[in-house]
């Protein structure tokens, strides 16, 4: 991607940058051994404590982008970078919130936030953070219930902070609220800009939702359909606090609409990538 079709400049223009993708490509099979090509000459900068969101539609790439920055995967050309290293496998440094909470059944709540501190062998001298983070997370008296017995809400956000206790430098998250009802998905829309605000961490989030992504991002990076490549980012320049009835909002989300129309047509029939 050309950072001349940035629209607007970001603030963040200033900051490192944390994550670098470029001139990524990634291509599957299909069941009849046919390459499907995912992702083609994806570029792409991320600076620290920047918030930002890939939308297109389904099959774009999106998720394969994630999981290359991940390290979940690799591309067949280019590279992916994480504060100037080669990506070459996972780090808690990169933390990853899956669409579905994906808690541990047989895990109390206060089990599964504190899982990846014991992984690490670090649990002991951060014990404490557990009982913070569940606060934090809306989640206190909740700490011995089991995932089944709390709401995909709150399991949501058991999942976000159970990354987040691991201090990545960056938040990879995909379509973690696109299960949710649409008053739950608001609410974990707040508590995630909260926990945003609070840590600074870097977030990129995958989502479908064009007024999710207005409403939380730097930046929103536009997707064309498969193969996948970057058409646009466009600045959203509106402050915190961002109201989504304002005239502002919505002359936003209707240019990033309009934009995302014009990224492509329909995608041939899908594959899973």
């Amino acid at each position: 991607m050309d950072r001349g079709k940035t629209e607007t400049a970001s603030p963040a223009d200033a900051l490192p940058v944390v994550v670098e993708v470029k001139n990524v490509t990634r291509e599957f099979r299909d069941g009849r051994g046919n390459g499907v090509a995912a992702l083609d000459n994806v570029s792409l900068s991320v600076r620290q404590g920047e918030f930002v969101s890939l939308i297109g539609p389904s099959g774009c790439g999106k998720t394969s982008l994630l999981r290359l920055i991940a390290g979940l995967d690799a591309p067949q050309a280019g590279e992916i970078l994480a504060d100037g290293e080669p990506v070459t496998g996972t780090s808690y440094e990169r933390g990853y919130v899956f669409q579905q909470a994906n808690l541990f059944p047989w895990e109390t709540v206060e089990e599964n936030i504190a899982f990846g501190l014991k992984a690490r062998g670090v649990y002991t001298e951060h014990r404490a953070d557990v009982a913070e983070y569940l606060v934090m997370a809306g989640l206190k008296g909740f700490e011995r219930a089991y995932p089944h017995q709390i709401s995909g809400g709150m399991a949501q956000r058991a999942a976000l902070v159970r990354s987040l206790i691991n201090r990545p430098r960056v938040l990879l998250l995909d379509e973690p609220m696109g299960a949710l009802d649409s008053f739950t998905r608001m609410d974990l829309q707040e508590k995630l800009l909260e926990l945003w605000q609070s840590f600074g961490t870097t977030m990129i989030l995958v989502t479908h939702d064009i007024d999710e992504a207005v409403y939380l991002s730097g930046r929103v990076v536009i997707m064309t359909p498969r193969p996948g490549r970057i058409s646009e980012i466009i600045g959203i320049g509106s402050p915190f606090p961002r109201n989504r009835g304002s005239a502002v909002f919505v002359e936003l989300r209707n240019r990033v609409l309009k934009k995302f129309h014009l990224a492509g047509a329909e995608p041939p029939a899908e594959y899973a990538i």
